[in-house]
């Protein structure tokens, strides 16, 4: 749901499952997503939680899905490090 009186984010959207909110888009997707969101329904579902929040499916005009527990697809990202040793975080910034 777009917060557009969000006194940190005018662009922010809040994330709710059955009435209760579970967290915001990213401060990087929120516009993206509210542009759609003006033009088009969109639909989420909850996938699983994380360390930083959640993962959730979204569906723009349609109900998403979820990936079968058996699709490499569904597996967590990032991999651990043993499995993909070429991959390292991004560097996180402080806000200014």
């Amino acid at each position: 749901m777009p917060e557009p009186n969000n006194p940190f984010d005018p662009h922010a959207i809040a994330v709710y499952a059955h009435d209760i909110q579970i967290g915001y888009l990213t401060a990087e997707r929120a516009p993206w997503i509210g542009g759609i969101m003006s033009k088009e329904i969109v639909t989420a579902i909850f996938q699983r939680p994380e360390q930083y929040g959640a993962v959730i499916r979204a569906g723009v005009g349609c109900v998403p899905s979820l990936p079968s527990i058996f699709d490499d697809r569904a597996a967590p990202w990032p991999p651990p490090a043993s499995l993909d040793t070429d991959w390292w975080p991004d560097e996180e910034w402080p806000d200014k």
